[in-house]
């Protein structure tokens, strides 16, 4: 059955700064970094519909980083999603992350990342940083952590993951 869904029943995704990052740069030479702008790209026409996508300051303020003109594709790119307030509970969260060890305090920006999601109840956060972010050998005590804390982590994955058929 092929039904539309309304946004209120969409499942809930968190965008992260990589995926506008990859959607509009230039093809990379590296074989592994163009698969995933290809995949990217391919979500963005085909499945970026099926969800209520948000994102939060630290999304925006990365992607205005950089090159002028690309900061600007990246921008329009994310233009009109909503944001997700960065509260206490969210520095709670993040800090609690954080003190564990599992993400060490130089990626701080990806434990925060993890701890909006969480906290906004997004079903998902979506990534292509599989060094602290999308990371099998972390994600399961990432989500223990968030457990302790009173929230259900999201399914933290990559477009190729959402993908659909």
């Amino acid at each position: 059955m092929n039904r539309r869904h309304s946004s209120e029943t969409k499942p809930k995704l968190y965008m992260e700064t990589t995926i506008p990052s990859y959607l509009t740069s230039w093809p990379s030479r590296d074989l592994i970094i163009a698969a995933h702008q290809q995949v990217t790209r391919e979500w963005w026409k085909k499945r970026k519909v099926a969800f209520k996508i948000y994102v939060s300051q630290l999304v925006v303020d990365e992607v205005k980083a950089g090159n002028d003109e690309a900061a600007r594709e990246r921008l329009k790119a994310i233009d009109g999603m909503p944001l997700l307030d960065i509260t206490e509970e969210v520095e709670r969260v993040a800090s609690s992350i954080l003190v564990s060890g599992v993400i060490p305090s130089k990626a701080a920006t990806d434990a925060a990342h993890i701890a909006i999601a969480t906290v906004h109840q997004m079903e998902y956060l979506m990534t292509w940083n599989c060094v602290h972010i999308a990371n099998a050998a972390i994600t399961k005590e990432v989500a223990k952590i968030c457990r302790q804390q009173g929230f259900e982590c999201p399914v933290i994955c990559t477009p190729e993951e959402l993908l659909g058929e």
